[in-house]
């Protein structure tokens, strides 16, 4: 059990484009470490078959969601698909002066506001091994028409773009391994950021080929 006592929390980022199973993975991640707490986020989507609100997301019409930013509620917050998603500010600060470490599932956007903040975030991007491979997951998902798979191949790309912003580049291939490396990244220090980027720079510059 980790001791938490007089301990401020790390803060750690998660992008990557759609489709690439990061959902997945911080999901696994917090149900493996047990002080590892995920930021769920406020958004103005409407909810999916099988979310929950408050465990999924906390769903709010467009007008809660601007009042909130009038009232400075929110640490960042972006529009993403025509839908917007923010980050409670007194949540997350909560949880780090818990002890608490904290994870957040944000795109490129909410990244860079989140580390002009907190300079000392873990920025982790997680890449698909193919763009095709990208192609056939958000098709086998069964909740996007071809025309709306299409513009998120777009967006998709136009995430990759930002990877170089990221401390750290996992590549989603196998689940379990993925998951393994990203524990080893919150567990230690012994894999430098430089040299996990310069491992994978060439697969996330063929992706934007």
């Amino acid at each position: 059990m980790t001791d938490t006592t007089n301990k401020k929390g790390i803060l750690y980022t998660i992008a990557a484009p759609s489709g690439a199973g990061k959902t997945s993975l911080v999901k696994a991640l917090v149900e493996a470490i047990g002080h590892l707490k995920v930021s769920i986020s406020y958004t103005t989507r409407p909810i999916r078959e099988g979310e929950v609100n408050g465990v999924d997301y906390q769903f709010v019409d467009d007008a809660e969601f601007n009042e909130m930013i009038a009232h400075d509620d929110f640490l960042e917050h972006a529009q993403v698909f025509k839908h917007q998603y923010g980050t409670s500010n007194r949540w997350l600060g909560n949880q780090l002066g818990k002890g608490n470490d904290v994870i957040l599932e944000i795109d490129w956007q909410g990244v860079r506001q989140i580390k002009s903040i907190f300079p000392d975030c873990v920025r982790i991007f997680v890449l698909p091994p193919s763009i095709e491979v990208l192609t056939e997951r958000l098709v086998a998902r069964g909740q996007d028409n071809p025309e709306v798979i299409a513009g998120r191949m777009q967006a998709a790309r136009n995430e990759i773009m930002h990877y170089d912003e990221a401390d750290y580049l996992v590549v989603n291939d196998d689940f379990q391994e993925t998951l393994s490396d990203i524990q080893q990244i919150m567990a230690s220090s012994q894999l430098p950021a430089r040299q996990n980027k310069a491992k994978n720079k060439a697969l996330a510059e063929a992706l934007l080929r």
